[in-house]
């Protein structure tokens, strides 16, 4: 299998083939807060994002979120479209595994501390579907039988009392089976349900993510549950904050109709707990651009390193201070639910991912993101 280490800057993809990307796997230092990097991507005719999405290992959501506006039947030929695979890690241990279901993914932390692996999920139709806590693997299936539990038979009883491996499996080939009854970390017969909200409460995965994390996770496994669709942390000496639809506005993706605006309610509490005690840094028509977007994407909300002088550094950071003017600021945080705002694009990364996947044929080459001029809430 080949592996291929991205450039840490943000690259540019050629789109050589449609065969699934799989896993993400990223190196993981002590204190690191966030991992991978914001590509860009250069489509095919016959492409469609729902197949864009899994081959960049990404939800479908998610990706759409990403890229306002594109038809996801028919991007067409020629277009750069944005790859959202740079990641805040959620506010959790790092051991075992955990979902955020805020942003319909699943980070795996291996034995060791030193990687972490990444997978896009479909979660549950309802809030609330799934517990939040924490929870452990009890038993991992290969071949599983679907038994309906008692929430899907009550809609559907018509269905049998089991069924089987095979294409007609919702579990699909591989399942991990958690402590928390009837609830799943499972392959799926529908791939593009991944980063959607389709499922009573179980965690879909591609069938190539599922492979990968099947065989690598024993039963015992520690599995935490949360619910963090905003997260904030500093990268490079610099506040950056990623945003995910809420709910309802995937619900809206789903249906190709425009995403409402709508800011997350934790949105202020939780950038100025990041920004500690630099608060006066952060540009609120920045936190109030990304949160109005929800593109899923670290956005920067405080100035550039080389902006500030050094009694502005926050101590915290993790690289060396550096001296320059100091910025000014915008809009106070009391202010951010009514600043007139635009949005600038992520144009940093963190560590650089090592994708374990079949991409022959992909070329690299440097891009720089520009920025987005103004608010574009996309279809």
């Amino acid at each position: 299998m080949l592996k291929i280490a991205l450039a840490s800057f943000v690259s540019a993809i050629a789109l050589a083939t449609a065969l699934p990307a799989g896993a993400m796997e990223f190196p993981l230092a002590k204190g690191q807060v966030a991992v991978g990097a914001t590509d860009t991507a250069t489509t095919k005719d016959d492409d469609t994002m729902l197949d864009l999405a899994r081959q960049f290992d990404d939800g479908y959501a998610e990706f759409m979120a990403a890229n306002p506006g594109v038809d996801p039947w028919r991007p067409g030929d020629g277009r750069t479209i944005t790859v959202p695979n740079f990641f805040i890690l959620p506010d959790a241990p790092r051991t075992g595994i955990v979902i955020n279901l805020g942003e319909r993914r699943i980070y795996y932390f291996p034995p060791g501390g030193k990687t972490v692996e990444t997978y896009p999920a479909g979660v549950g139709v309802k809030a609330g579907a799934t517990p939040l806590g924490v929870t452990k693997v009890v038993l991992k299936e290969d071949g599983p039988i679907w038994r309906p539990p008692p929430s899907i038979r009550a809609e559907r009883p018509e269905l049998p009392a089991a069924i089987y491996p095979g294409p007609d499996n919702p579990l699909g080939k591989y399942a991990l089976r958690l402590g928390w009854q009837n609830y799943l970390i499972h392959d799926t017969n529908k791939p593009d349900s991944v980063g959607r909200n389709v499922s009573h409460g179980c965690l879909h995965i591609y069938p190539e993510d599922i492979e990968r994390l099947f065989h690598e996770v024993p039963v015992g496994t520690v599995v935490r549950s949360v619910n963090q669709p905003v997260k904030a942390g500093w990268i490079d000496n610099r506040l950056y904050v990623e945003v995910h639809p809420s709910k309802e506005q995937v619900d809206e993706i789903d249906y190709n109709t425009p995403m409402t605006p709508a800011l997350p309610p934790q949105l202020k509490q939780i950038v100025t707990k990041a920004a500690g005690d630099r608060a006066d840094l952060v540009d609120w028509d920045a936190v109030r651009a990304a949160g109005l977007a929800a593109k899923g994407i670290p956005t920067p909300v405080t100035p550039a390193p080389a902006d500030l002088q050094a009694s502005d550094m926050p101590s915290h950071a993790s690289t060396p201070a550096a001296t320059g003017h100091k910025a000014g600021r915008s809009t106070a945080a009391s202010d951010v639910d009514d600043a007139t705002v635009v949005i600038s694009g992520s144009g940093v990364t963190a560590a650089a991912p090592r994708m374990v996947a079949p991409v022959d044929g992909v070329s690299l080459r440097p891009h720089k993101t520009p920025q987005e001029a103004a608010l574009q809430i996309g279809k």
